[in-house]
């Protein structure tokens, strides 16, 4: 070997014994701040923004379902059930139409969606689909709400939706119920435009109209919490929460009335209903401020019934079945 050589290869493991010791140092520390540095931020984001989740309420027990509900209620068909309707809207009572569809459907209650096919785990709800459709001037609306109850009658409405549209333009709200309620609605006006978030669960005044149908001797009474109606807090651009309300029940003459009253709101409902299964609604009578600034005004909307049809609707689509509208008074 040269001297040269020997030389050169002497200094470059000086230099490697010198810089390596310095180099390793430096990358553990790097390592370790980048690790625990990593783990900090990641426990910080977890406390911070991820919230716990809430422990799943055990489910009540399972009402007992009668003959009558079995005969009346599984026989294939939906009941439909038309209104006339007298609806307070900007200030003015409109005229107008409702309509009440009650069937009994599978439901997925993790989907929360209809189900296809017969699977232990689907739900039997009482699904109502009611719709609402009159005037303001020389513009429409047409409002239209779902709410699906098991007919256990021991949990509350799996789901909820509400849609509207006039020429204004539409919104659309949905509750889902879950481990807490989930609320999420899309609307045109500022402020309201896009929500998304979750509150504690309390009585729905969408899944009394389907309760009554059921067991109307469970009805909550006396003071209470309750989520008003979708279109009410819509309509009126009220927030999405329970409000104190009290609540009563009272029979004559074969008709039981079932009052709620938001002291807040300055709203009062009565639904009126049939005293014997199957609980049929009669109408409904409703009270609130109508219409802003100086224009507002307390109003009572109403309506009354025209006409019940057992069918099955799904299968009555083509253009010879229009003469059913009429007998529907639509």
């Amino acid at each position: 070997m040269k001297e040269t050589d020997f030389t050169s290869n002497f200094e470059k493991n000086a230099f490697m014994k010198s810089v390596l010791p310095t180099f390793t140092t430096t990358f553990l520390s790097l390592l370790l701040v980048f690790v625990f540095g990593c783990k900090q931020e990641n426990n910080t984001e977890t406390s911070a923004e991820l919230p716990s989740k809430k422990e799943k309420e055990p489910e009540a027990p399972k009402r007992p379902i009668s003959d009558n509900f079995k005969e009346y209620w599984y026989a294939g068909e939906a009941e439909i059930t038309s209104y006339q309707l007298k609806q307070a809207r900007y200030g003015e009572l409109r005229d107008g139409n409702a309509v009440m569809i009650y069937v009994t459907e599978p439901f997925l209650s993790k989907e929360q969606v209809k189900a296809n096919n017969s699977n232990p785990d689907n739900v039997s709800v009482i699904k109502l689909n009611a719709t609402k459709n009159f005037l303001t001037g020389i513009y429409p609306y047409s409002i239209m709400s779902s709410t699906f109850y098991p007919v256990y009658d021991n949990q509350h409405a799996l789901k909820t939706s509400l849609s509207v549209q006039e020429w204004c333009g539409h919104v659309y709200s949905q509750l889902n119920n879950r481990e807490m309620f989930e609320f999420m609605s899309h609307s045109y006006f500022e402020g309201e435009a896009d929500q998304n978030f979750t509150m504690d669960k309390a009585t729905l005044e969408n899944e009394i109209w389907t309760k009554i149908r059921i067991a109307p001797e469970n009805l909550p009474v006396g003071d209470i919490t309750m989520i008003p109606s979708l279109e009410f807090l819509r309509l009126r651009h009220q927030e999405i929460k329970a409000y104190q309300a009290t609540a009563e029940i009272a029979s004559k003459d074969g008709i039981t009335t079932y009052s709620i009253s938001y002291p807040e709101l300055e709203r009062n409902l009565m639904i009126h209903f049939t005293s014997e299964f199957p609980f049929s609604i009669e109408g409904w009578t409703e009270e609130f401020k109508s219409g802003f600034g100086a224009n507002a005004k307390t109003l009572t909307s109403t309506a009354s019934k025209i006409k019940t049809l057992k069918t099955a609707y799904w299968q009555q689509n083509g253009n010879n079945d229009l003469m059913l509208r009429d007998s529907l008074g639509l």
